[in-house]
């Protein structure tokens, strides 16, 4: 097979200041060679019934199986969000119960101070009653002593 350079051929037109001109001449291919790249598609050769049959039971077989791993892709998915709303639900109780232990604490401790508040009030007005009365006991004696000694 001749090489690449053999199968052309290259002219000098004409010489100028400017530049040169070339006109290049490329060889016809020999009638032995093959030409790498075919115009036309290979044909297919006919396919028998069995051959159509088969090829048709392995697409029908390819189909199922995508979809069963769809189907158990789609299955996984399910469980893993039950299991998120499962975490998600127990971790809102959990929550729920520690925000009302610390309302239960929190209502407790107000009773007891208000009680404790409540019972010093109480106290402080049973002095003040018992100053009063005290004060009022010794203006009756005052009085009790000034009318004597008017008398």
């Amino acid at each position: 097979m001749a090489s690449p350079c053999d199968d052309i051929l290259v002219k000098e037109i004409d010489k100028r200041a400017s530049g040169q001109a070339f006109e290049v001449i490329l060889a016809a291919p020999a009638p032995d060679a093959k030409a790498e790249f075919p115009l036309s598609p290979p044909k297919k050769k006919d396919l028998s019934l069995e051959e159509i049959q088969r090829k048709l039971e392995a697409a029908d077989e390819r189909r199922k199986s995508h979809e069963a791993e769809v189907l158990k892709h789609l299955a996984e998915k399910r469980e893993h969000e039950k299991e998120v709303l499962r975490k998600a639900m127990e971790e809102n109780d959990k929550f729920s119960k520690i925000a009302e232990e610390k309302l239960n604490h929190k209502m407790e401790a107000n009773k007891e101070n208000r009680e404790a508040l409540q019972a010093a009030m109480s106290e402080k007005f049973k002095e003040k009653d018992k100053k009063l009365e005290e004060v009022r006991a010794k203006k009756e004696t005052k009085e009790d002593c000034a009318e004597t000694s008017e008398n």
